[in-house]
């Protein structure tokens, strides 16, 4: 039932079949051929797959997202970020990293931060001569690192499926997220020095904290989220909703650049974004329901189990696979397709999940960047006004970059696991 189940996706997939619905389609054609399913069942799997409160935190981070592009708050974090690294050689692209790690800490998202960063920061970097193909590849790279560096989308749903402490993924994502910035920085760099991209003006101290003055409301928003999960105070849903009312405070009555027809604007392509990836997660729910009761879990334990125990050569298999899968899947339904088949296995071999969650993530955020279906490339690709061969000539190394920090972090799980066990306990 497994190989019809499959066959009838990569068919599906094939003929351009939307992904959610072609997840659907499969999971009703096995329910169908197996003959002993109420039909019912399919109805009853689509409501209880979105039936979850942590899951209300992606509309709510979403929506945090949205004010904070309409609100003024990320024009205010790149004009710090300029002042902090724009005197470097490959100064913008510096500036575009540095903002999106700031910006991780609010949205969770690498759409929501490739959309607001590359607005502002692909055409600056365009203007300044550096290559409309390189500023877009640098600006979709360094949104991968949204949802490593809490709060995560992806952490969230991840924690969901596989029961797994939302919090202490949060902590696991911060070093690995850090990493990311700082490998894009040196790959930015030595890639500018090579071309003779231009520096930017050298900021006086004294204009260094007037910037900072200015980005402290905005700052102020991940430090307020990672106290409250940490802390205990808040849920990461309860987190997600404070970052709404935060974005709405500042754009409000501090920054005062949220109108009503931008606050309509961000609620209304919330509410669609919302619909769609809840679309995605009924129609995943239902194949990953069909697969964990035709066993698929068990099986996978024991076909890998019989050819190695070896956690290490397990890890990489599993890395080379998602990096592959990510290239043609779209992120969140692969993870609620395959965190179910591949949580037996980890169990099964005394993986840490916290550890195997964030290197999961980490290799779906990179296929975010990868021809044929990366959607950041897409978005990065459009505001760029550039062609798709064009992206991916620049984007190897910047992939090659990230890579190397999912290969540190597999195989150094302590990178991952030292701040949750600190702040959290073992």
């Amino acid at each position: 039932m497994l190989t019809i189940i499959a066959i009838v996706l990569i068919c599906l997939f094939a003929i351009g079949v939307p992904i959610s619905i072609s997840m659907g389609l499969a999971a009703f054609t096995g329910l169908l051929l197996r003959g002993n399913i109420p039909i019912e069942v399919t109805a009853q799997r689509f409501v209880t797959g979105v039936d979850s409160f942590p899951l209300l935190a992606v509309p709510f981070f979403m929506l945090a997202g949205g004010l904070m592009n309409t609100g003024g708050i990320t024009e205010r974090l790149v004009r710090f970020a300029n002042a902090l690294v724009g005197r470097f050689t490959g100064g913008l692209g510096h500036v575009v990293v540095v903002t999106n790690m700031i910006m991780a800490g609010m949205s969770g998202s690498a759409v929501a931060d490739c959309s607001a960063t590359g607005s502002v920061l692909i055409p600056a970097m365009v203007r300044a001569r550096f290559g409309a193909a390189f500023s877009a590849a640098v600006t979709a790279s360094a949104s991968t690192i949204g949802p490593i560096i809490p709060p995560s989308i992806p952490f969230v749903v991840f924690g969901v499926m596989a029961s797994v402490s939302i919090g202490r993924l949060f902590l696991g994502g911060a070093a690995p997220g850090i990493l990311m910035g700082l490998y894009l920085m040196l790959v930015i760099y030595i890639i500018s020095k090579k071309r003779g991209y231009a520096k930017g003006e050298r900021v006086s101290t004294r204009d260094i904290g007037a910037a900072f003055k200015k980005a402290i409301p905005a700052l102020f928003l991940p430090i307020l989220i990672a106290w409250g999960i940490v802390g205990g105070a808040v849920t990461p849903t309860e987190a997600a909703v404070l970052a709404v009312l935060y974005a709405l405070f500042l754009g409000l009555f501090v920054y005062k650049e949220l109108t009503l027809s931008r606050m309509i604007q961000a609620f209304g392509e919330a509410a669609l974004t919302t619909g769609a990836v809840m679309f995605i997660v009924a129609g995943a729910s239902l194949l990953a329901w069909m697969m964990t009761r035709e066993q698929a879990g068990p099986a996978l334990v024991a076909g890998v189990t019989s050819i190695t125990r070896d956690k290490n050569m397990v890890l990489l298999a599993l890395n080379i696979i998602l990096l592959i899968l990510g290239c043609f899947c779209e992120t969140l339904s692969l993870m609620i397709l395959l965190v179910p088949v591949l949580m037996p296995l980890i169990s099964a071999l005394g993986i840490d999940p916290v550890h195997f969650g964030v290197v999961f993530v980490l290799n779906l955020m990179i296929g975010l960047i990868t021809p044929p279906v990366g959607m950041a490339m897409f978005i990065a690709c459009a505001i760029a006004k550039i062609r798709v061969v064009d992206f991916a000539r620049e984007i190897p190394i910047f992939v090659g970059a990230l890579i190397l920090v999912l290969l540190l972090i597999t195989y150094v799980p302590w990178l991952v696991l030292f701040l949750p066990n600190l702040l959290m306990g073992k």
